[in-house]
């Protein structure tokens, strides 16, 4: 088969359909593709088979191996997966976890500033996947910022292990100083031999950085690696007294302790110490008021009539994983936080948010604002929310949890002639209201719209109970419903 330009993209890799470019880099091209055996969007990363034949295409191959195998040895939803390396033509490839979001670096470049809960939701998360990779005998030595992705969901996944150390393998030894200035630790800048611990020092100056929006440790490539060596930081309290207290010194001090052995020893001690000066437990996922942009935060104060403005596109955070933006990228906006589109009832759009919400994140609450702005109908408003999904399986679970449509009955026959449909007690308000207050219990607040269309088609009690079942997918859940208001 005939190799490939530089300027084609492929229509596949292996098994896997391309879709579209995520990002280039020095190694070669990221690339969104479909995986049809299993039906799961994957990103492609890739390197070129020339690029492979010197001494430093080797160490460039031994890296990308290593990630596969380093990765490959751990299953953690706070880790970017790998699923596969491969072949075909004139590039190699792994088939890795298509995660959608932002890079930690991101949020710093942007001057967001991470009050304690978040730092502390940030650094649990971060050290909750530590810590399984350190037990599976993978310890990352690369930890930084641009290797911590914040997903959508309020969510952390730790990414890029082609650095990683394997316990029972030499095969990342490919040089005598591997790792980012300003995140190495003391005994990675020496040469010597490093363990997990370089992680525990990594991970240190994250929580540094996210307490004070500044890196312990700055200067030229030189003066930095004196000062990790050599020099204590300032306090965190110290150096930004008015984003910090000191009661989370002690602990990011440990942390960047110079000697391995006088540092946590694990990133569990590590949690436990941070939970503890926290004095709380820690919140599973970052607040939405950090996730959104600033942009965003500033369009979610204006008036609910305000139209929206239109979303810009945002590059891949992070090219090599084929990590896109969230949708709630730069120069989206959002409506009012607090008061409800025209034509929306409060509580209806709230249940609507909290269903989204459990799909994608604090961010789905701004997607059901925005699309809200455009319909004032249910079923539009679900289907316009399903186009901000390219998830299957996410579409699926928004759509089957939106209130069924109710179903037309035929009209009640002529000259007061009752059909099995239509005969029994007459419908009065009483009887709605008793019905929509047991259907709440099931469906929330968007009861009241399937009461209203369903008392707008029915001729009788009875077939408005009925029509109100319908709106339940459980059969179970139909039959107690009707149990409890009576149509037995």
């Amino acid at each position: 088969m005939a190799k490939r330009t530089k300027a084609e993209i492929p229509t596949h890799l292996g098994k896997y359909s391309i879709s579209e470019v995520l990002g280039k880099g020095a190694m070669g091209i990221v690339y969104k593709g479909y995986d049809p055996h299993i039906h799961r969007i994957v990103a492609l990363k890739t390197i070129r088979k020339e690029l492979l034949d010197d001494e430093q295409g080797a160490s460039l191959l031994a890296r990308f191996r290593n990630e596969a195998q380093a990765a490959g040895r751990l299953s953690h939803p706070g880790i970017v997966g790998v699923y596969e390396w491969g072949e075909d033509d004139d590039v190699v490839f792994l088939a890795m976890e298509y995660v959608e979001g932002n890079s930690l670096r991101d949020y710093f470049v942007r001057g967001t500033r991470f009050d304690s809960r978040d730092m502390v939701s940030v650094m649990v998360q971060l050290l909750n996947a530590l810590q399984h990779a350190h037990e599976q005998g993978v310890w990352h030595r690369d930890v930084k910022p641009a290797n911590i992705i914040v997903m959508r969901n309020g969510t952390l996944k730790v990414a890029d292990f082609g650095i990683a150390r394997i316990d029972s393998s030499n095969l990342t030894q490919v040089g005598a100083i591997m790792g980012t200035p300003g995140y190495m630790s003391p005994e990675q800048y020496s040469g010597a031999a490093a363990d997990w611990r370089a992680d525990i020092f990594a991970a240190g100056v994250v929580m540094y950085q996210l307490l004070t929006g500044e890196r312990p440790f700055t200067g030229s490539a030189e003066s930095i690696a004196y000062r990790i060596c050599h020099e204590e930081p300032p306090l965190p309290s110290a150096a930004q007294p008015a984003r910090c207290g000191p009661q989370f010194d002690a602990v990011v001090m440990m942390a960047l302790a110079k000697k391995a052995e006088e540092r946590f020893q694990d990133a569990a001690a590590f949690r436990s110490a941070l939970l503890e000066a926290h004095a709380g437990p820690a919140n599973p996922t970052l607040s939405e008021e950090t996730i959104l942009s600033e942009p965003e935060r500033a369009a979610s104060k204006a008036e609910p009539s305000q139209p929206p403005h239109p979303s810009q596109p945002s590059r891949p955070s992070h090219p090599s994983l084929g990590v896109a933006a969230a949708a709630s990228g730069p120069g989206a906006a959002a409506p009012s936080k607090t008061v409800p589109p025209p034509g929306w009832d409060a509580a209806t759009l709230k249940q609507i948010e909290q269903q989204m919400a459990r799909i994608v994140g604090p961010v789905g609450k701004v997607l059901v604002r925005r699309a809200a702005l455009q319909t004032t109908d249910v079923e539009a408003l679900y289907a316009l929310l399903a186009e901000n999904l390219s998830d299957p399986a996410e579409r699926a679970a928004l759509l089957e949890g939106r209130p069924q449509p109710v179903k037309a009955r035929a009209a009640p026959a002529a000259h007061g002639a009752a059909t099995a449909a239509t005969a029994g007690a007459p419908l009065t308000p009483e009887a709605i209201e008793l019905a929509t207050r047991r259907l709440a219990t099931y469906l929330g607040p968007i009861a009241k719209v399937v009461a209203h269309r369903a008392a707008a088609q029915a001729g009788s009690r009875r077939q408005f109970l009925l029509l109100l079942a319908e709106s339940l997918a459980h059969p179970g859940e139909r039959a107690r419903f009707l149990r409890e208001v009576g149509a037995d």
